[in-house]
């Protein structure tokens, strides 16, 4: 059986920088109520008539990373794209990308698994690396929230959080045993599921319904985030599955070189960092500056640590991300 390598890295944020301090001109926050409770200090957002869409920010980290993988866009075998923002309700954002980059009939697969949807995402292209079908396969994250956001004090709880912008992954074929992508892990809990959810526009709530309701009240365009429900799940759930992880792998905490959490909100990372007993230089977050940006957050936090050298050969790395489903996954990488 094959193994599968990230082979290449890319990433793209809007240029357009939203602070804290702009949010709280158009809604009742200031920067120390949202610092205080995400660690968030700004966040990009696609600005009208900037040519972004969740699509072709895709295309543009996608670029970066099949050129830093040393193969062209002709060699790509498939498509996966993780989003829960693509540009229209269908088709997916994979063939648009097909079509965007002029790639070959290859097939296109969307994941819609949120903030794990990075993960999934890895994992699917895993298998099929594993399995010998394909040789190189380009994943990736990418979210357009700031187009679907409700920017208004009522909504500042889940607005403040989400930013926008895509990374990506080539995966390729590697005959290298004990390197590559050791093991993924995921899991599910749809028990969860309306406590971090966005009920419509769907096919059980389309158009008609959402005319007719008031719109002061219970809107269901709007995500809707049981915070602290949310964040105990998290802590625990990400405990779990690096831990699945490393025990799949006979690994300990102390073999890890680099964690990249889902930036889902900065006291969940130091949280599990000092659950795990990491030092800062051992777990990478960019919220900060980017804020959520679901599935396009483990790429781009991954593809920075490894701009700035902070992921050399031979490191353990782990991924690991939980969000809306409930779904949570791991990814244990030896570079």
């Amino acid at each position: 059986m094959y193994t599968s390598k990230i082979s290449g890295l890319g990433y793209y944020v809007p240029e357009n920088v939203v602070t804290n301090d702009d949010l709280s001109k158009i809604m009742d926050t200031n920067d120390a109520w949202i610092q205080e409770r995400t660690g968030i200090k700004e966040r990009r957002h696609i600005k009208k008539g900037d040519g972004n869409s969740t699509s072709i920010m895709g295309v543009k980290a996608a670029k970066i990373a099949i050129e830093r993988a040393n193969i062209s866009k002709d060699d790509i075998e498939l498509i996966i794209f993780a989003t829960l923002s693509p540009d229209m309700y269908f088709p997916g954002g994979g063939v648009r990308v097909q079509e965007m980059m002029d790639m070959k009939t290859i097939p296109a697969l969307d994941v819609r698994n949120q903030c794990s949807g990075f993960v999934y995402a890895i994992s699917v292209a895993d298998q099929f690396i594993k399995t010998g079908m394909y040789k190189n396969i380009l994943v990736i994250g990418s979210e357009n929230h700031s187009g679907g956001l409700d920017m208004s004090t009522r909504g500042r709880g889940v607005s403040v959080i989400f930013g926008d912008g895509a990374g990506a992954a080539v995966l390729t074929r590697s005959d290298k045993e004990g390197k590559g992508i050791l093991s993924t892990h995921l899991h599910s809990e749809g028990a969860h599921a309306k406590e971090l959810s966005l009920e419509g526009p769907s096919t059980e709530h389309w158009v008609p319904e959402i005319i007719a309701e008031n719109p002061q009240e219970n809107i269901p365009y709007y995500p809707y985030m049981n915070g602290q429900f949310v964040f105990k799940n998290a802590v625990v759930r990400f405990s779990e599955v690096i831990n699945e992880g490393l025990q799949a792998n006979n690994l300990s905490a102390s073999d890890i070189n680099m964690l990249i959490p889902h930036q889902a909100n900065l006291r969940i990372s130091q949280f599990v960092q000092k659950q795990f007993k990491l030092s800062n230089d051992q777990v990478y977050n960019n919220i900060q500056k980017y804020g959520n940006t679901t599935a396009a957050s483990i790429p781009i936090a991954l593809t920075e640590a490894w701009e700035k050298g902070k992921i050399k050969e031979g490191d353990l790395i782990v991924l690991a991300a939980f969000g809306s489903g409930f779904t949570w996954g791991s990814a244990i990488i030896r570079w």
